[in-house]
């Protein structure tokens, strides 16, 4: 009874986060549980960083975190995000499987950087695409840009440290 207590809530939860995702991050307030997460989210040299928001709750076992930041240089936005649990699971299971392909939003590809696995898209047109590392079975890091170069975009997502967020959602 209680897990379809929690399935009945993440079916509430799940589509709300994903309508969160779209709007722009609120700013964190004390006590929303985003505390532990905003120095993972960290100020990156020669880009303005915006407020961290999102959200994050824990009932019982279960744990759904979205930590979210953009980041400003010029013309050129960074939007990242530090999920877990069923957000997280969700992306990764659109992550990709190891293979390159083709898509209408561009080619996507899965390779492992560093023992994580990375998966990217990439759209020449206009610079654009995300990179989702999966930090573990329900926790990833995703980076979705514009004005970017792929290689540009892969030095930026290295810019945070991937095993602290690994530790810190585990």
């Amino acid at each position: 009874m209680i897990a379809r207590r929690r399935l009945a809530g993440l079916a509430v939860v799940v589509p709300s986060l994903a309508a969160a995702a779209l709007v722009p991050p609120s700013p964190a307030r004390a006590g929303d549980g985003l505390e532990p997460y905003a120095p993972l989210l960290v100020e990156l040299p020669g880009w303005k960083a915006g407020k961290l928001g999102g959200l994050a709750m824990q009932d019982g076992g279960s744990r759904i975190v979205v930590a979210q930041r953009g980041y400003e240089r010029g013309e050129i936005h960074v939007s990242v995000q530090l999920l877990a649990g069923a957000p997280a699971q969700s992306r990764l299971a659109a992550g990709g499987t190891g293979m390159r392909t083709e898509a209408s939003h561009g080619p996507a590809s899965t390779t492992t950087i560093d023992g994580f696995k990375v998966t990217r898209t990439f759209q020449a047109s206009d610079k654009s695409g995300t990179i989702l590392i999966a930090l573990g079975p329900s926790a990833a890091l995703s980076l979705a840009f514009k004005g970017l170069t792929e290689d540009e975009a892969l030095a930026t997502a290295k810019g945070f440290d991937w095993k602290a967020m690994r530790a810190a959602v585990k």
